[in-house]
């Protein structure tokens, strides 16, 4: 365990001025950064008594091998800094917020001629408006359901919209009257978005002005008896009405505003937001999150805002008031960055009464349930993740407990497209990060690939790049660290076990490559699916865990991520293969009008069943290359793959 007093600063050597700082482990790789407004001041603080300091510090410090620090002109280049130094190296005693899935959002695609509303999740991108986030993806679909009589837009993917066009025939939400079928023109581009438009304005919280124009065409049809429109307009009144009962106001100025509130305890916290807009809330999001130092509640506002909103877009808009329960010391200088962000001015505050303040009180009191379900549950998970690590380290008769471990496996069919994976668990749980796939290159003399030959391929591959790095570094270089990028190198830290998806054959050609690399300080096993076998390199028995046994639960989870990502890269290069080698016997064929033809008849069986004129109207296609086209698919030898 490294003492934090070998590598502390020297006295005077770290600068007042404001900056932002890393904590390196002993192999180099950033484990903490953090921002101050004097760094002399707060880096002191880490090197104080060991017993005066907060649990997670204490394992920080002497987790770390070195500190190094940057300064900066203001605290929101330090902002700045701090966010872009987080999202690079991601450090592992950082704060996170992260759940285990991503949000949804309802999503209008407006850059489509023909937009389309639908569920989205993940990163969001230019020419789409979202809304929400909302917390499961079947509150999207009622509200859809409800609003979709009234605003018929597009909902179907671009597969669908085509083959209605091709046919000429609507889906069944056209035939219904919750789609205006624009696939077969039943409206033009410029109606259909006209539809899109009201139905973003209604989103955004236009409503009542909609409302009485509803009510008043329904009141109108009456008069002039024609009742069959007015009470269809009834009905849509009652569809919107119910819509907004799902969306209840809750401010009443009909602001922006994001509400945020904790509930923590020495060790971790649990964070709770509201997003509030046009005054309804229009979603719900909750973490929980590890606690590296004694943090306050203000520390615990600017950890957020800078994970929240730190994206070019935004993990979600940056709203026009941010509702907190304690503002923190760089109030100032995050209200800048945030309105940097908005492009326009953002209000940070503390709520002091009023409905404000009651729903910040709501919001607290979500925070204060998560935080006690999850410490019945994670108390739980810390314990059974340890019993295993610690299981795993005295069958295996490793001196610690593997705190990362790499699975690897080979995914093949006699011999073609082999392909392996690499998949690392640290502390336990995926790093999903570090995930590595190999295509394997196979014998110089092109000989078959079995499995034993292509892991021995993988293994040296592996550690190739890890022997390569230099072993006694430059004096202001940092092991495992590219000194022209300053990121990790592939593959520079090791594991302490690896596991092979195999029994004893795997696990002895695995052996003899790390002996032949001179790799003595990884522990290695391999796991046989038929009884759950755990192999010892040069040991005629295997090591039989106990079915109940907390470390072959942790090893299966491993083996079969490994095969999982293995068996889904295998899939998708036999694919690519089986799809497009068909075509690549077409001369002067390139890969450009291949995809072409692809994208435009969507399967190699309707391109065979083509004529060559409808071929040719394929941009890049011309009636000659056509008709080698129509040879290539329709010969004895690809008829029957172009068939499938």
């Amino acid at each position: 365990m490294p003492d934090p007093s070998t590598y502390r600063p020297a006295p005077g050597t770290i600068p007042e001025a404001p900056g932002v700082y890393r904590f390196r482990d002993p192999a180099g790789r950033v484990i903490y950064v953090g921002k101050a407004k004097s760094l002399r001041s707060r880096l002191n603080s880490y090197f104080a008594d060991l017993w005066s300091l907060h649990a997670r510090t204490q394992q920080m410090v002497t987790t770390a091998g070195s500190v190094d620090w940057v300064t900066v002109g203001t605290e929101v280049e330090a902002l700045q800094l701090e966010f872009s130094w987080i999202k690079e190296f991601d450090p592992r005693f950082n704060v996170k917020y992260r759940d285990d899935k991503s949000y949804p959002f309802l999503a209008v695609t407006l850059d489509e001629e023909f937009p389309r509303l639908q569920v989205m999740r993940g990163a969001k991108r230019k020419g789409v408006r979202y809304f929400g986030p909302y917390s499961h993806a079947w509150a999207i679909r009622e509200t859809l359901d409800l609003l979709l009589r009234v605003f018929p837009a597009r909902t179907c993917s671009a597969g669908v919209f085509k083959r209605a066009a091709q046919i000429g025939r609507p889906c069944l939400l056209g035939d219904i009257g919750k789609c205006s079928a624009p696939c077969v023109g039943r409206v033009s581009a410029d109606q259909h978005r006209a539809i899109v438009d009201e139905f973003c304005d209604f989103m955004a919280g236009r409503t009542d002005q909609f409302l009485k124009r509803v009510e008043r065409e329904m009141l109108r049809a009456s008069e002039e008896l024609e009742f069959e429109l007015a009470a269809r307009l009834r009905d849509d009144l009652v569809a919107l009405r119910r819509a907004l009962e799902k969306q209840t106001v809750v401010l009443g100025d009909g602001t922006d505003a994001d509400i945020v509130a904790f509930a923590e305890d020495p060790l971790e916290a649990a964070v709770q937001v509201f997003h509030v807009r046009g005054g309804r809330i229009r979603g719900q999001r909750g973490w929980v999150v590890e606690k590296v130092e004694d943090l306050s509640a203000g520390d615990l506002v600017h950890h957020f805002c800078t994970q929240m909103y730190g994206e070019e877009h935004g993990e979600t808009d940056v709203p026009r008031e941010l509702l907190v329960p304690a503002l923190p010391d760089d109030a100032d200088a995050l209200t800048d960055w945030l309105s940097q962000h908005r492009g326009s001015r953002v209000d940070l505050r503390v709520p002091q009464r009023g409905d404000k303040k009651s729903l910040m009180e709501t919001v607290a009191r979500n925070a204060a349930e998560v935080l006690q379900r999850h410490k019945m549950r994670r108390s739980g998970d810390l314990t059974t993740r340890n019993k295993a690590l610690e299981e795993i380290a005295g069958a295996l008769g490793m001196d610690s407990v593997p705190l990362r471990i790499e699975c690897f496996d080979v995914s093949q069919i006699q011999g073609t497209d082999v392909v392996a994976s690499m998949v690392v668990f640290e502390d336990g749980l995926e790093r999903k990060s570090e995930y590595r796939r190999f295509i394997i290159r196979g014998n110089p003399d092109g000989s078959g690939m079995d499995d034993l030959a292509a892991m021995s391929e993988v293994m040296r591959r592996r550690f190739a790049r890890f022997k390569a790095a230099p072993v006694e570094p430059e004096a202001d270089e940092l092991p495992g660290i590219d000194p022209l990028t300053g990121k990790p190198r592939r593959f520079a830290y090791p594991p302490q076990l690896i596991v092979v998806d195999g029994g004893q054959p795997q696990v002895n050609a695995t052996a003899a490559v790390l002996a032949e690399m001179g790799v003595t300080d990884v522990a290695l096993c391999g796991l046989a699916k038929r009884l759950e076998e755990v192999w010892l390199p040069a040991d005629d028995f295997p090591v039989i865990l106990p079915r109940t046994s907390e470390a072959l639960y942790l090893l299966q989870r491993v083996r079969d991520e490994a095969h999982r990502f293995a068996i889904t890269f295998h899939r998708q290069r036999r694919s690519k293969r089986m799809t497009e080698s068909a075509l690549d016997e077409v001369a002067g064929l390139g890969e450009v009008r291949r995809k072409a033809l692809l994208r435009h008849f969507g399967s190699l069986k309707r391109i065979a069943e083509a004529t060559r004129e409808e071929i040719a109207e394929v941009p890049g296609i011309g009636l000659r290359t056509a008709e080698s086209v129509l040879a290539a698919l329709r010969s004895p030898e690809t008829g029957k793959s172009a068939g499938r």
